[in-house]
């Protein structure tokens, strides 16, 4: 949606006084200056003088800014006691909503640095309308999108000193508040170029390479838009430089979808999926007539992660929902950590859904059985550390998680593949597949845990988006470099292994102590699972880790040239970068704020002022997949709720209860009652009768019941077969436990059983909330027609 143009507006800040503020110590008076930041109006920080040896200082210096009154327009002034030897002691830091402004009249404030007003700060601010702005601003009603300019810049030597050594180098241009910032210019090579919003009174400053001398200042607004002009550079006596500028227009067409609604490639899927739903639905359920496209509902299975488990329990399950004929009824399958292994392995083939499980998961079970010694090899190391280097050079950030990406990939296959995202497009051409969407969370790199702050970030074949902003990029861009919804720079798109590692790098947790500290491989096997002897249940890794040692181990020498630091985070170029704030973003019906922390009323605090995304495995949040299911835009009617959690069969999903109920999203509520609790059977059903908006939830919590007296349905084992019904699913012990990556054959097939009866022993259920869901899809259809 693009806004009116009319909207610019000159803001004049008047820092006039202060006082009553504490000395540095007893005997000198604070050293007093003001600093002002409005970053929707500059990228610049401006402040004021400083008054030395004064409490109560007086600086009486004006600020101008032009602004456009559609942005939240958040001016950030604060006070500082300058040091000369130390850093700046702040004293008061305030944020000022120039909305609160009118336009033609002047306000005075006052602002405390404490609740009994002792020290104060005094400002006057005034807001004058300018003549109508042409920049065209767009926006969602959350993010908005400006004009950007790009600035041309070549250099080439000139007159009769062409070799005079002063100007063999080259100079350093900045444009302050450009996506660039700082570049390089020589003689001889293409023009660099810049890209800052056009809004802003820009300049290009030039500098000698190596020394802080300034040579040249040019206002951008000052070029004339389109023309080439040359500037000589007083480098000698006479001019040895010459710089070719042009500024013109940047990119209008904006890369970054900004919108709520599902993308057009998701509802063009939905028109075919329906086909295909109603199909099978009409032969499960026995109908006589034909559904209706609008009495069609839409059924997701949503799978937590668990590392191999959850991987082999979803084999299990899909092949059971395939036996019974339920599977052409899924539109969507989400998934995040282990799950998303599955997922991945699956999409690689078109038809996946549409043949027999039986090869598939064949093919995984050998994997999963197969001995992972040999991906410490030095052969193997070094080729992860070669393409580590190519992805490096390519421009992507180097982390952690893209080493644990390359051997996660070979611990799941025998060669690399050679897959992408967006490659899974082609299982999704006729709808003859569910969707799949791969979530993660986007948190704070430092200061906050993912449980004060977190944005839910979904993966799917089409895009890849944060719905909290309403921003989404196509798949195959995911990773390039962005401004201000532009693509500046389109890399590589990236092999499907390294979104694996960023989906699950909670495992990455324990890996990367590993690496550091093991000297050989058997080592770092032996260090990866010395925790299961004593470990009581499976708890979320701290993400403060430990230093490495002093002395580098074999292993991780090979790659202490690339990671230089441990983050555990997905570090990825961010898609948001630049983008500002529609002034009432926070009232926005779509803006989901993250309850337990105030930074979502400060904008620019959040995710579009980060240069990149910090992405982790959902696990250390809640794990489950569920939030892309709860959009409105999905209107998702029942959920086939796969938890692969070995302590606490409902504490997942009641974690993702009260986080619904924290965010007002329709969701049942999830109320076991203390038999269930006490002894979980296979199958519970949670429904809110008083809302046709909340899902039904089929809850299949990771049990053994009457598997352990039945190899099928309806019949029993013999007395020589009641080994093979007993499965340790116990928290401590098990050798389902999350950091086993090596599964004997014999537990193998156990879960592969187990997981594929308990669905098939609820075909009886499953019909029956397959029925239920087409008259709620009706009801609701009936209560949309009469309203």
């Amino acid at each position: 949606m693009a806004l009116p143009t009319p909207g610019s507006c000159l803001l004049s800040v008047r820092v006039l006084k202060a006082h009553g503020f504490p000395s540095k110590d007893i005997l000198t008076p604070s050293d007093s200056y003001v600093s002002l930041w409005l970053p929707t109006a500059s990228s610049q920080e401006f402040r004021t003088r400083t008054v030395r040896n004064c409490r109560n200082p007086v600086w009486n210096q004006t600020f101008r800014f032009r602004i456009h009154s559609h942005l939240k327009n958040l001016l950030e002034l604060k006070v500082f006691d300058q040091d000369l030897i130390t850093k700046d002691d702040p004293i008061l830091s305030v944020l000022f909503d120039v909305g609160t402004l009118k336009v033609g009249e002047s306000q005075r404030e006052s602002f405390t640095l404490n609740p009994q007003g002792k020290e104060e700060l005094e400002v006057e601010f005034h807001l004058q309308s300018l003549p109508a702005c042409p920049e065209q601003l767009i926006t969602n009603g959350v993010l908005v999108a400006r004009e950007l300019s790009s600035l041309d810049v070549q250099l080439e030597k000139i007159g009769s000193i062409q070799n005079n050594s002063e100007s063999d180098g080259g100079v350093e241009a900045l444009v302050p508040g450009s996506y660039e910032g700082s570049q390089t210019v020589t003689c001889g090579t293409s023009p660099i170029r810049f890209h800052s919003p056009t809004c802003w009174e820009s300049e290009l400053s030039v500098k000698l390479q190596d020394t802080s001398q300034e040579v040249l200042k040019v206002p951008l607004k000052s070029l004339p838009s389109g023309h080439v002009v040359r500037v000589s550079l007083p480098m000698t006596e006479e001019p040895a430089l010459m710089m070719q500028l042009k500024n013109e227009k940047g990119p209008e067409e904006l890369a970054v979808r900004l919108g709520f609604d599902l993308c057009e490639e998701e509802h063009v899927f939905l028109r075919k999926r329906k086909q295909v739903v109603a199909k099978a639905l009409k032969q499960v359920l026995q109908l006589k007539d034909e559904l209706q496209e609008d009495e069609i509902p839409v059924v997701a299975v949503m799978a937590t992660g668990g590392g191999i488990r959850a991987m082999t329990s979803l084999y299990g399950q899909l092949s059971g929902l395939k036996e019974l004929g339920l599977l052409d009824c899924v539109s969507y399958i989400t998934g995040a950590s282990g799950s998303t292994w599955a997922m991945a392995n699956l999409f690689e083939d078109p038809d996946w859904s549409q043949k027999d499980l039986a090869g598939p998961t064949a093919a995984m079970r050998a994997q999963v059985t197969k001995s992972k010694l040999s991906i410490l090899a030095p052969s193997r190391l070094q080729r992860y550390r070669q393409e580590l280097k190519e992805r490096a050079q390519q421009g992507y950030p180097s982390c952690f998680t893209n080493l644990w990406a390359l051997l996660n990939e070979a611990l799941l296959h025998d060669e690399p593949h050679d897959c992408k995202l967006s490659d899974q497009q082609k299982a999704l051409e006729h709808g003859q597949n569910p969707l799949p969407i791969y979530c993660a969370l986007n948190t704070k790199e430092k200061s906050l845990s993912t449980f004060e702050f977190g944005e839910w970030v979904e993966f799917s074949p089409y895009e890849v988006g944060i719905p909290k902003y309403g921003a989404f990029v196509p798949s195959e861009l995911f990773g390039s470099q962005f401004f201000m919804g532009r693509l500046m720079k389109r890399l590589p798109e990236s092999r499907i292994c390294f979104l694996e590692g960023i989906w699950s790098n909670l495992y990455a947790a324990n890996l990367q102590d590993s690496l550091y500290w093991s000297s050989e491989p058997n080592q770092f096997w032996d260090r990866w699972a010395q925790d299961q002897v004593t470990l009581d249940k499976e708890a979320t890794p701290s993400l403060k880790m430990e230093e490495p040692p002093s002395t580098s181990s074999k292993i991780a020498q090979f790659f202490t040239d690339l990671l230089t630091r441990r983050p555990m985070a997905g570090a990825s170029h961010n898609f948001l970068h630049g983008l500002h704030f529609h002034r009432d973003y926070f009232q926005h019906p779509h803006f989901s704020a993250w309850r337990g922390t105030k930074l979502d009323g400060y904008p620019y605090q959040l995710t579009p002022m980060e240069p990149h995304l910090c992405l982790l495995d959902v696990g250390y949040f809640i794990n489950t997949s569920c939030p892309p299911l709860l959009m409105p835009t999905r209107q998702v009617d029942l959920i086939l709720s796969l938890d692969y959690n070995l302590q606490g069969p409902f504490k997942q999903l009641e974690l993702v209860g009260r986080y619904c109920q924290q965010q007002q999203i329709p969701f049942p509520p999830i109320t076991p009652n203390a038999e269930d609790k006490e002894q979980p059977q296979e199958c519970h059903v949670f429904a809110d009768p008083e809302s046709l908006d909340a899902p039904v939830v089929l809850h299949f919590p990771l049990v053994n019941d009457s598997f352990r007296k039945h190899s099928a349905p309806g019949v029993e084992r013999k007395p020589e077969e009641l080994a093979a019904g007993e499965v340790n699913l116990t928290s401590s012990g098990s050798p389902y436990h999350y950091t086993k990556v090596t599964y004997s054959e014999e537990d193998a097939d156990k879960l592969l059983s187990l997981t594929r009866y308990n669905i098939c022993n609820n075909q009886e259920r499953l019909l029956q909330a397959l029925q239920e869901a087409v008259q709620r899809r009706r009801q609701r259809n009936s209560q949309g027609g009469q309203q």
